[in-house]
C-alpha cells in the first residue's frame, strides 16, 4: 500500500507539469532574415527531433538523458539498454513515488540532501520534477537553511564536481579553464569567493554550495535549461583556521589574498566569461564579503549583466514585503521609520533600496534617508560616536545619542518597522519586540538572517511577545503559530527565491544586457501585488512557496514588459505576448522519446 504520508503529500501537491520543452531557446537580433521569417516560431513537440548519439551504459551515465527505468523496452533495445536495467518499466509519476518513499525514510535534512544530489546525479528531469511538484517541502532542503548546513560540512557532502572552481594562482588562465566545462552556451553563471557565507562567516572552497543550490533554483523555479547554468567558486583562500586545519576542506590551505592580485583575478574573470559566453551572459554575485560585494556591484553593474543577490536580491524582497505589510498597518510608506540592525552587506542594500523607493514617493534624498536608521556592531550610527562611518552610510548618519543596547534604540527612535539581517542570531529580545507592540499597534519585524540559528528571532518569540500584534516575516522558514486565543498564523518567509529566478528568466530569455534598480523594483511590485487579502488574514505578507513557480513567471513577464518599453531588452523581434513567450520557453521535466519515427517507402524502392 503507499505510504499514508506520500499519499498525503501527493494528493495535496497542486503543481501541474508545464509544457514540453527540452531546451532553452535564445535568439538574439543578428539572426539572419531566414530566421526571421519563422517569426521566432516555437514548433510543436511532435515536430522536434530529439537524438542522443550515445550508446548503452552511456545513456544512462548523462543526468540530462537518462530516464532510468522508465526507458520504454523498445528504447532498451534500440539503443543498446537491454539487459542493463530491470525489466519493470516505470512512469515516471511512479518514479516520483519512489523519490518520495526514500526521501522520507531520512531523519536529518543533510542525509536528504545528499540523496536528492543523488538524484540530480542520474536524472536531471526526475530531481527537478521531484522540486516541481513538492516545492514547499524541498525548498529547505536544497535551499536555505540546509544548504547552510551543506556548506560547513561540504567535505563530507562532496561527491563530484558541479562547477568550476578557479583560483588565486590560476590568474593569467581564466579563459583556459572556462573553455574545460563541457559546455559552450552558458547562459547564467552564479560565482562566490565564499567569504561571507549565509550569516556563518568565511567558508572559502565549501561555499560552492550556494552557487549549485542557487543555480539548482533557477530551473526548478524558473525554467532555466540546467545546461545552460554554470557554478564557480573563486578561491582565494580562507581566514577560517578551523577550516585550513580540517583533512577534508577542498580548497587552498592558506590565508585569503586580497588587494590587487585579488582585483586584477576578478577583473580576468569577467572579461573571460564575455569572451568565452558573450556579453549577455547574466553573473550573479553571492556571499561576498561587504567590502568586496558593492565594490564588485558598482565595478561592473554598468559593463556587464550582472547584479548582487545579498544586496539587491534581499533588498527586493524585503521591499516587497513591507508594501505587502502596508495593507495590514494602513499606512503609507513615507509614514513609516525603518530600524536597521546590522550594516553590512544585505542590511545596507535593502536600506539603500528602501530610501530610492521612499524618493519614488516624492521625498527627497534627506527626508528618505532621515526615514532609515542603522544600528551596526558599534550600535546606533550618529554623528558624534567614536568609531568611524563609511562614506557610503554617511546620509543615514543622525544627530541624537549614540546607542549600544538596541533595545534603548528601539525606544528613543520607536521605529514602525524592525529589519534584522546582522546574522549574529537572536538579538530581537523579548524587552524589543515588546517595546514595538508598545510603540506600534501593528508592529513590522523582519528577522531576515540565515540560516535559522542566525535569525534575530524566532516567530513564535515575535507572535508571543507582540501579543499575536505584529506583522512577521523572516529569511529562513518558520512552521505555523498557534496563538493563545486559538488564531493560526503561518510567517511569512522573505526568500530570495521570490525574486532572483524571475530577474534571471527576463534576462536570459529576452537578451536583456544590464540589470538596472527599476528592475528590481518592479520585481518588488509585482510580488506583492500577488499577495492576497486571503494571505494577509493568515498572517502572510508573501504568496504561499506553494504559488513561486507562478511567482518567477509573472515577475519575469512584469520585467520583459518594462524592458522592452524602456528599449532594455535586445530579443526581436518583440514578442506580443510576454507571457506565452516565456511560457514556451520553459525547461520542461517531462521526459522524451527516443524511439525514431519510422515510415514506409514505395515499394519499388529496393529496401
Amino acid at each position: 500500500m503507499m505510504n499514508s504520508t506520500v499519499r498525503k503529500i501527493i494528493s495535496s501537491s497542486s503543481i501541474t507539469l508545464r509544457s514540453s520543452w527540452s531546451s532553452t531557446v535564445v535568439r538574439s537580433s543578428s539572426d539572419d532574415a531566414a530566421k526571421k521569417t519563422k517569426k521566432n516560431k516555437v514548433p510543436e513537440i511532435k515536430d522536434r527531433i530529439f537524438s542522443v548519439r550515445v550508446r548503452g551504459s552511456d545513456v544512462m551515465r548523462d543526468p540530462g538523458v537518462n530516464k532510468g527505468v522508465a526507458f520504454t523496452i523498445k528504447e532498451r533495445q534500440l539503443m543498446g539498454l537491454h539487459g542493463l536495467l530491470p525489466p519493470v518499466v516505470k512512469t515516471q509519476d511512479e518514479q516520483v513515488y519512489s523519490v518520495m518513499e526514500n526521501f522520507l525514510r531520512w531523519d536529518n535534512d543533510l542525509d536528504r540532501y545528499i540523496y536528492l544530489m543523488g538524484i540530480q546525479d542520474r536524472n536531471e528531469k526526475l530531481f527537478f520534477r521531484v522540486i516541481n511538484d513538492y516545492v514547499e517541502q524541498m525548498l529547505p532542503i536544497v535551499y536555505t537553511p540546509t544548504v547552510g548546513l551543506v556548506c560547513q560540512k561540504y567535505g563530507v557532502v562532496y561527491r563530484k564536481p558541479r562547477g568550476l572552481f578557479i583560483t588565486i594562482h590560476d590568474r593569467g588562465h581564466v579563459y583556459e579553464i572556462l573553455c574545460n566545462w563541457p559546455q559552450d552556451k552558458i547562459k547564467a553563471i552564479v560565482v562566490t569567493d565564499g567569504e561571507r557565507i549565509l550569516g556563518l562567516g568565511d567558508l572559502g572552497a565549501f561555499g560552492m554550495g550556494i552557487p549549485v543550490g542557487k543555480l539548482a533554483l533557477y530551473t526548478a523555479l524558473a525554467g532555466i535549461h540546467p545546461k545552460g547554468c554554470l557554478p564557480v567558486m573563486i578561491d582565494c583562500g580562507t581566514n577560517n583556521k578551523e577550516l585550513l586545519d580540517d583533512p577534508l576542506y577542498i580548497g587552498l590551505r592558506h590565508k585569503r589574498i586580497q588587494g590587487p592580485e585579488y582585483q586584477d583575478l576578478m577583473d580576468e574573470f569577467m572579461e573571460a566569461v564575455v569572451r568565452r559566453y558573450g556579453p549577455n551572459c547574466l553573473i550573479q554575485f553571492e556571499d561576498f564579503g561587504g567590502h568586496n560585494a558593492f565594490k564588485h556591484l558598482d565595478r561592473y553593474r554598468s559593463r556587464y549583466c550582472t547584479f548582487n543577490d545579498d544586496i539587491q536580491g534581499t533588498a527586493s524582497v524585503a521591499l516587497s514585503g513591507i508594501l505587502a505589510s502596508l495593507r495590514v498597518t494602513k499606512t503609507n510608506l513615507v509614514d513609516n521609520k525603518f530600524l536597521f540592525l546590522g550594516a553590512g552587506e544585505a542590511a545596507f542594500g535593502i536600506a539603500r533600496f528602501l530610501a530610492s523607493a521612499l524618493k519614488i514617493k516624492g521625498l527627497s534624498e534627506e527626508d528618505a534617508c532621515g526615514r532609515i536608521y542603522l544600528f551596526d556592531k558599534d550600535g546606533l550610527i550618529v554623528r558624534n560616536r567614536p568609531e568611524m562611518v563609511d562614506e557610503m552610510r554617511r546620509p543615514y548618519v543622525k544627530d541624537m545619542p549614540h546607542l549600544r543596547v538596541f533595545e534603548e534604540a528601539v525606544n528613543l527612535i520607536k521605529p514602525t518597522v524592525i529589519i534584522g539581517a546582522a546574522g549574529q542570531g537572536p538579538l530581537f529580545t523579548p524587552g524589543v519586540l515588546r517595546a514595538m507592540a508598545q510603540h506600534n499597534e501593528r508592529p513590522v519585524i523582519f528577522a531576515l538572517s540565515n540560516p535559522t540559528s542566525k535569525a534575530e528571532c524566532t516567530a513564535e518569540d515575535a507572535y508571543r511577545y507582540t501579543n499575536g500584534k505584529c506583522v512577521f516575516a523572516s529569511g529562513s522558514p518558520f512552521k505555523a503559530v498557534t496563538t493563545e486565543g486559538g488564531r493560526t498564523i503561518y510567517p511569512g518567509q522573505g526568500n530570495n527565491a521570490y525574486i532572483f529566478p524571475g530577474v534571471a528568466l527576463a534576462v536570459v530569455m529576452c537578451n536583456i544586457p544590464r540589470i538596472t534598480e527599476e528592475m528590481f523594483v518592479v520585481a518588488s511590485e509585482t510580488l506583492a501585488g500577488m499577495v492576497k487579502e486571503e494571505h494577509l488574514a493568515e498572517g502572510r505578507i508573501y504568496p504561499p512557496l506553494s504559488q513561486i513557480l507562478n511567482v518567477s513567471l509573472r515577475i519575469a513577464t512584469r520585467i520583459a514588459e518594462h524592458c522592452y518599453k524602456n528599449k532594455e531588452a535586445h530579443y526581436f523581434p518583440e514578442p506580443p505576448d510576454k507571457e506565452e513567450f516565456l511560457r514556451k520557453r520553459l525547461y520542461s521535466t517531462a521526459y522524451e522519446s527516443f524511439e525514431p519515427n519510422s515510415y514506409p517507402w514505395p515499394e519499388d524502392i529496393p529496401q
